[in-house]
Order: C-alpha cells, then structure tokens, then sequence
C-alpha cells in the first residue's frame, strides 16, 4: 500500500503533520486546534477515526496544544519520551492530563504501529526533550527532525539513513541579526538548543548529500525571520555549488506556516 504525507501546518504559530495508508495514519505533534485538524483531514479525504496515534517531538506549546484532546476524548494513544509526558503534563497550554492515552517510548528503542517501524532519536533543543522520529514502511524511510539546535552526530545519522526528509530551516541570519526580535531571544534561536538556520540546513544537505534522498521537506520557517523563497533558494544555490540539482537528483520543498501542504505519495 501506499504511504502518504502532508502538513497540516508548520511554523512557530502551530505544527502538526500526518502520515498514514489508505488503512490508517497518525500524527506527528498536534499543535493546532483539533476543529483545524479534522477540517483539513476531511478536506483531503482522510477519515479522523482512522488515526491510530500521535507522534510528539517536544513539549513547547506549538506542537502539544491539542495532544490532551487528542488522548483523552478520543482516546488516541500519545507516543513520546517519559521527559516530554512530563513537560505536557505542566504544560499550561494543556488542558487535558493525559492518562489511559499516555505512552512512553525510549530514543532509538523501535517499536511497531501496525506495519510502521518507528524509532525516535535525540535532537538538541531547549525543551525538556525533544526527538525526531524514523519511521519505516515496505523499505521507504521517512525522518523528521525539527526545533533542531545543531545538526549533532545522532541527527545527521538518522537523516542518512532516510529516503525522505523533513528538516527546520527556521530563519535566515541576516532576518534575524537585523529584525525586532530582542537580543535575548535572538541569542535563544541562534544558540546551540535553539533552531536551525536556513544555511545551516543547506550546508548539512550540501555535505551529507545521498542518492538515495528523494524528497526534503523544510519544515518550522519562522513568520518574523525568514521566507519560503528565501529558504528555498539558500538551500538551492548551496547544493548547486555540490552539482546536485534540485528537480533532478532530488525534491524540494518548503512547508507553509499556516497553511496545509498538498498530499505526498512517497513510493
């Protein structure tokens, strides 16, 4: 059967993104309303009672708003770490304590949702913890690491181990050094648990690069501090002075903030 993925919205404001078989899905992170995310779900032909689970990355509120809706009155399982429950579970941005639908899963131990060999790995950032997730179908590797400080050694072996990517390109430098943003936060995002830039991720593309990478999704853009022709291009030309064309050894494309993505089939 085929694999698909979209996002439902990705950006500072809210991020949540399915993927899922004709059969059944799940989500990764569910930081937008669950009224926002049964209506794209219905938009795309995808039955909200064929979710089997949700994926969370870390406990910052854009990516947890709904989890306890999610868990709890439709008792759909929330997958993640011991140390990201419990920064839901303070969470004021949570309504709901999550109880019967709480599930705990360790980094790099992987464990299977139906035909979905997933396993979640360390990435850096400054939350109570935070991970990505490979997930595995009929020998298509899907990873997404995102709110990513620096591109440690754990992340850039998991991305290399993938056929499809999504990846933070959250600001542009330059947008920042020169924005509104106060100093404080502008050392925050830059930092080493902070987020990753358009050129940092263009440069892990760049060095890193593999034949077998058919899709890379960038994911996470900030509103105030970048653009999607900007992340785009600062990705493109980096991995054109590799002579690696963007269209031809492999897809680009960047995720909207606000907005759901088109409905990907990766086979």
């Amino acid at each position: 059967m085929k694999l698909s993925f979209m996002s439902l919205a990705s950006g500072s404001s809210g991020n949540c993104y399915y993927l899922g078989t004709p059969e059944y899905g799940l989500l990764i992170d569910a930081g937008i309303g669950i009224r926002q995310i049964k209506k794209v779900l219905k938009d795309k032909g995808i039955d909200f009672g064929k979710i089997m689970a949700v994926l969370v990355t870390h406990d910052h509120a854009d990516h947890i708003k709904t989890v306890g809706c999610l868990g709890e009155k439709y008792n759909i399982p929330i997958y993640t770490t011991e140390r990201v429950h419990d920064g839901i579970d303070q969470s004021r941005y949570v309504e709901e304590t999550l109880y019967q639908s709480r599930k705990i899963i360790e980094k790099e131990k992987p464990f299977m949702l139906r035909d979905l060999r997933i396993e979640a790995f360390e990435v850096p950032h400054d939350s109570c913890d935070n991970v990505g997730y490979l997930i595995e179908y009929n020998n298509r590797r899907f990873t997404i690491a995102t709110d990513v400080g620096f591109v440690s050694d754990t992340v850039v072996r998991y991305l290399c181990r993938s056929d499809y990517l999504v990846l933070e390109a959250n600001y542009d430098e330059e947008m920042l050094r020169h924005g509104n943003y106060p100093e404080f936060l502008k050392e925050r995002v830059s930092g080493m648990y902070g987020h990753l830039s358009n050129r940092a991720a263009a440069e892990f593309l760049a060095s890193h690069y593999m034949s077998e990478w058919k899709v890379v999704w960038l994911c996470h853009l900030s509103r105030e501090n970048n653009h999607p022709e900007l992340a785009y291009k600062t990705v493109d030309i980096r991995l054109a002075q590799e002579g690696i064309r963007v269209g031809k050894d492999l897809s680009l494309n960047v995720l909207k903030r606000m907005t759901p993505s088109d409905m990907f089939e990766l086979g």
